[in-house]
């Protein structure tokens, strides 16, 4: 059986991610509560289900507590157990829920929706490291689905999948990183008219980032030190590594530079490209 498990913050996107997974086939649940998901897997295992997705979050009550317990109880009991968890910043949550109108699960009499959501990543502090972290806060719904389709397709069996993110600073560091490398020191094709409403991924942009000597060395040192480094993180256990790059916008040199790493390491290790600024989202 795969078993994903769905968690994160309340308007971070789970309804989407779980969406997501039934639209692939797997059987889906919403809002179970987390004690009984031992029992829920060992029956829907025992009943022939291949692919099962699990929502839980804080609705779950007080159970959501025990869920760093069970996902260890879990992966004893099944060989492929996947945990995602949602995140998003404060300010677009709130906006989120503004727009939407729909009241924050543990918003009530006298709480802000602000302070329902610092409860919130207060009581789901022990969960956001279990498993693959994602940052929703400047992405479309459709470009978290082609995430999720992607993750779901990655093979566990071949070990941790390195995941290279290019962001741009003026919209915030992603805080699903696990590593941030910082390039608004290059040359920025911005400034020439003619590459400005393209991106990294685009010839004219690739030309003018490879003329510069400066770029092939920042290239060659955030390979070699990922490439030193990731070793320790595949005998942590880890299933999934990200490594974003930023530049101002997140359109040129961050986007050229996630592209050229990932071509390095693909045939190394499993590997996925995201561009969180990119026009072309």
């Amino acid at each position: 059986m795969q078993l994903t498990l769905i968690s994160g913050l309340s308007g971070s996107g789970k309804s989407i991610a779980l969406n997501v997974l039934e639209d692939a086939g797997y059987y889906c649940v919403d809002n179970l509560p987390a004690t009984l998901l031992p029992q829920l897997v060992s029956y829907l295992s025992s009943t022939g289900y291949e692919r099962v997705g699990v929502a839980i979050d804080v609705r779950s009550g007080a159970s959501i507590a025990a869920v760093p317990q069970l996902v260890d109880l879990l992966r004893n009991m099944v060989a492929d157990v996947r945990f995602l968890f949602l995140d998003s910043r404060d300010d677009t949550l709130i906006a989120r829920f503004s727009e939407t109108r729909r009241r924050h699960p543990l918003a009530g009499e006298g709480i802000t929706i602000g302070e329902a959501i610092a409860h919130e990543r207060e009581l789901l502090g022990d969960i956001g490291e279990l498993g693959h972290r994602i940052d929703t806060s400047n992405i479309l719904p459709n470009t978290l689905r082609a995430w999720i389709k992607d993750m779901i397709k990655a093979d566990p069996n071949k070990g941790l999948t390195l995941l290279f993110q290019s962001f741009g600073f003026k919209h915030g560091i992603p805080v699903d990183a696990d590593m941030v490398f910082d390039v608004r020191c290059l040359p920025n094709p911005y400034y020439t008219l003619a590459l400005r409403p393209l991106t990294g991924c685009d010839q004219p942009v690739i030309d003018f980032l490879e003329n510069v000597p400066e770029v092939h060395k920042m290239a060659q040192d955030i390979e070699r030190f990922v490439g030193e480094w990731l070793p320790s993180f595949v005998r942590d256990g880890r299933s999934y590594f990200t490594v974003a790059i930023g530049c101002t916008g997140g359109q040129h040199r961050s986007v050229y530079l996630a592209e050229r790493l990932a071509k390095a390491f693909a045939p190394h290790v499993p590997v996925l490209v995201r561009h969180r600024s990119r026009k072309t989202e």
